[in-house]
């Protein structure tokens, strides 16, 4: 992830920022992680500020679960 970044997560995918929405106060950040797949992140309008999160960017996904599922069709 970048010489100065240092996370505990493993579940990080990268990809590239195709869209940022900005709503009252929550933004949904859609990040294109290749392979047809897009991740969204629901994070907080100050969060993108801070940030600089812009569309073209490569950034990281960072999942953070306590519990994974796993299903099936029948």
């Amino acid at each position: 992830m970048g010489d100065c970044v240092k996370i505990s997560a493993r579940n990080r995918l990268k990809g590239s920022i195709v869209e940022v929405r900005k709503g009252q106060t929550t933004a949904h950040v859609r990040i294109d992680v290749g392979g047809g797949s897009v991740v969204t992140a629901s994070i907080t309008n100050e969060a993108v500020d801070e940030l600089g999160l812009a569309v073209g960017q490569v950034c990281y996904a960072i999942i953070k679960a306590s519990d994974v599922m796993v299903g099936l069709e029948s």
